[in-house]
């Protein structure tokens, strides 16, 4: 299979360089598929669950937003985080998710509102990623 080079850096550093045989990034409008020779663009990345395929495999990461800018057969990368399933702290990310979703409960401003989505969002994101030994829903 044709393959492009990939680079992910996130703001603890640079999380991952290399050849990838695709690529699907969660944006706010779904899932953006990328593969080699694709045409040149810049893509939003939402909160959620970016997967690579290298050497037939697939890598799931729990990223944070950021962007994405494919050009030539390079596409580069840069987000807020970008966890590994096995860097998942669950019992925290499971804390996480419970704080977020009281904070929805309560009565909150619009900006105190969409702190609380996104961190929820990003919650559930490094749990379904976190999660070895259920099937991420792809």
């Amino acid at each position: 299979m044709t393959q492009f080079q990939l680079k992910i850096s996130s703001s603890s550093g640079l999380f991952y360089e290399g050849t990838c045989e695709s690529l699907v990034v969660p944006t706010s409008d779904g899932e953006y598929g990328v593969l080699a020779n694709h045409v040149s663009m810049v893509i939003g990345v939402a909160i959620g669950i970016l997967r690579y395929k290298m050497d037939g495999k697939w890598y799931y990461v729990a990223v944070g937003q950021g962007f994405a800018r494919v050009v030539g057969n390079t596409v580069t990368m840069v987000v807020d985080s970008a966890e590994r399933p096995e860097d998942v702290d669950a019992k925290r990310a499971q804390e996480a998710k419970e704080r977020a979703e009281e904070q929805l409960r309560q009565k909150q401003s619009i900006e105190e509102y969409h702190r609380s989505k996104a961190s929820l969002a990003r919650a559930m994101a490094r749990l379904k990623v976190g999660s070895k030994d259920q099937p991420i829903g792809y």
